[in-house]
């Protein structure tokens, strides 16, 4: 699989994605994608798509119709930063 991220693994080439490529780059960050969090992820990317920016997680919650909270269970941490980490969309403005 040939594909590059920055130095914070996030896919250069949005254009690359897949959900292989998606797979491998939560691998490298010691986690596994579920069909849940390919759910999350594939609909952030539509929403990106649509609007062009990385969605907040305060609408994301709200399009998805998932609290807060149940996003921070299933990614443990940042869940709008994997979520677009692994879903090569940019890094969300909102993260450090």
């Amino acid at each position: 699989m040939d594909f590059q991220t920055d130095g914070e693994g996030f896919l250069l080439n949005r254009d690359q994605w897949t959900p292989e490529i998606a797979a491998e780059i939560a691998k490298r960050d010691g986690r596994e994608i579920t069909d849940e969090i390919m759910g999350y992820i594939e609909a952030a990317r539509r929403m990106y798509d649509e609007n062009g920016t990385v969605p907040a997680i305060r609408n994301f919650t709200k399009a998805m119709g998932v609290d807060k909270k149940e996003l921070f269970n299933v990614f443990e941490t940042g869940p709008m930063k994997l979520i677009c980490k692994w879903g090569g969309l940019p890094k969300p403005t909102g993260c450090v």
